[in-house]
């Protein structure tokens, strides 16, 4: 995880990155759904945006450094204040950093290719 300017990044080395298990992800994209939703590969294989690990690693800091519950999290989720939440955290964990900002051309470039992708993958089924 080096490499901040991945785009995906599998669930696994979230999961190192965050030192919590793989199930544990998968569990809050259960609960926190509309928050957090991977990008799946093939054979279901789970990928995360950069801007979704921050919003994991907020809701970490949350549930475990705060003790919030569940049930609290999906409350800030839900009336709009996560974002406060995640800049409190930042600032009280700098090592926590932004998403490399993508220019117009890179989303473009990256719409292209998963477009690409999936005619491939109807091609090959």
């Amino acid at each position: 995880m080096e490499n901040q300017t991945e785009y995906f990044v599998p669930i696994n080395e979230v999961a190192k990155r965050l030192d919590i298990p793989a199930y544990t992800l998968r569990y809050w994209e259960k609960q926190f759904a509309g928050a957090i939703r991977p990008t799946t590969g093939s054979g279901g294989r789970r990928y995360y945006r950069q801007d979704t690990i921050e919003k994991l690693e907020t809701i970490k800091s949350l549930l475990y450094d705060k003790g919030m519950t569940i049930t609290g999290v999906k409350k800030i989720l839900h009336n709009g204040t996560f974002g406060e939440e995640m800049a409190d955290i930042k600032q009280q964990n700098p090592s926590i950093k932004s998403a490399p900002q993508m220019s117009v051309q890179d989303k473009d470039d990256l719409e292209v290719a998963i477009t690409m992708l999936h005619q491939a993958k109807s091609f090959l089924e």
